[in-house]
């Protein structure tokens, strides 16, 4: 797995039982996986060489992160080594860009869009449609709220232009909440949808994800699924695939971001699905038989644990699993920064106001948020 962030480390535990010999290329050995796997390499995922050397001996290689460059894949490819997803699916996730115009070609769903080259375009893309405010985003790099504005004239978006990239202009949707649909695809065409999830965000970072999607009707239910396994086959996507999408007002389903790897939306299903999404990528992946992915419980919510400003989390640990002993902890590794994404809880039942407030209790108790 190239990468070696929190999604790296949950993906070679859900390996482990499988018996599956895990490589990694780390940035750092103190990287989130790095701490957990045997058999590290500590390199820069932007060099083909350093990416050459590190595929010597796998049967495949796959991602925690979408950043690999194109060209460097498609020379692996050439090879020999074997990718998934591969690069011609893998760049729908790299590139918002191509993303739009594929899925607009293929008939899905989505904000009305179009790349602009200055300011002046970008009130020319609001004057053709519903005027300000219009989201900007770079076509690449972005995550968690980075590269990505709200502007409400002409003179607030000269920022996005200085990161030196195309920048995507979309329609401010008029939303109720943000969806996710979670499928996993394996390389002969088996597939497996999770229940639709609803996702919270807060200040650009996903904070809660409520599995199933509370209200949700079987109908836009359904639609979603549809959607994303309709996606995955036309896109041809091996693995994980992450559809976030907006639940309009007026009952419609737009699809805002593609994530070809396991995604944050997904997390609930490590304590809350018969089978993990980190177990199906895995099996997928591999071309292993896929894994049933219904809930185990009624509901399930996860809770993101963002960094404050206590940084020993350990005696936090103590409190939250004494207080609650069903609440399942999964935490990163990582040093503790303020607003860093360091672990999540799980937590899971029949009465939704109880779930979502132990999860909400323990999350901000190892943050420091409350103290009692």
């Amino acid at each position: 797995m190239v990468g070696g962030g929190q999604l790296a480390r949950m993906t070679h535990e859900a390996g482990i039982p499988l018996g599956i010999r895990f490589k990694l290329l780390s940035d750092t050995p103190q990287d989130s996986a790095a701490q957990v796997v045997s058999d590290v390499v500590i390199g820069d995922y932007r060099d083909l060489e350093t990416l050459r050397a590190f595929a010597q001996g796998c049967d495949v290689v796959t991602f925690d992160h979408e950043h690999v460059p194109a060209e460097h894949l498609r020379a692996l490819e050439a090879d020999g080594v074997v990718i998934r997803p591969g690069v011609e699916a893998l760049l729908h996730a790299q590139d918002k860009g191509v993303m739009r115009e594929r899925l607009r070609a293929a008939g899905v769903p989505c904000p009305r869009h179009r790349i602009v080259t200055d300011p002046t375009d970008v009130a020319r893309f609001a004057e053709e449609g519903h005027g300000f405010p219009v989201v900007l985003k770079t076509v690449r790099g972005g995550y968690d709220g980075k590269g990505v504005w709200v502007v409400r004239d002409a003179a607030d978006a000269a920022d996005p232009f200085r990161a030196g990239v195309p920048v995507l202009a979309e329609e401010m949707v008029d939303f109720s909440r943000e969806l996710a649909a979670n499928v996993v695809r394996s390389p002969h065409g088996q597939a497996v949808a999770y229940p639709v999830v609803e996702s919270i965000q807060v200040d650009g970072v996903c904070d809660t994800v409520i599995a199933p999607a509370p209200g949700l009707s079987g109908e836009l239910s359904a639609q979603a699924q549809e959607l994303a396994l309709r996606i995955a086959s036309e896109l041809g996507v091996v693995g994980h695939l992450a559809v976030e999408l907006f639940e309009t007002r007026d009952g419609r389903l737009l699809v805002n971001e593609l994530a070809m790897r396991p995604h944050n939306s997904g997390h609930w299903s490590q304590d809350g699905a018969v089978t993990s999404q980190f177990a199906n990528h895995v099996r997928a992946v591999l071309d292993l038989p896929l894994g049933d992915p219904r809930p185990r419980a009624t509901w399930t919510v996860m809770t993101n644990v963002l960094g404050g400003d206590f940084p020993d989390m350990y005696g936090a640990y103590l409190h939250c699993m004494a207080r609650d002993p069903g609440l399942k902890i999964h935490m990163y590794g990582k040093d503790v920064k303020p607003g860093r994404k360091v672990g999540h809880v799980n937590t899971y039942g029949d009465d939704l106001a109880d779930v979502r407030e132990r999860g909400r209790h323990a999350a901000d108790y190892l943050r420091g948020t409350i103290t009692e």
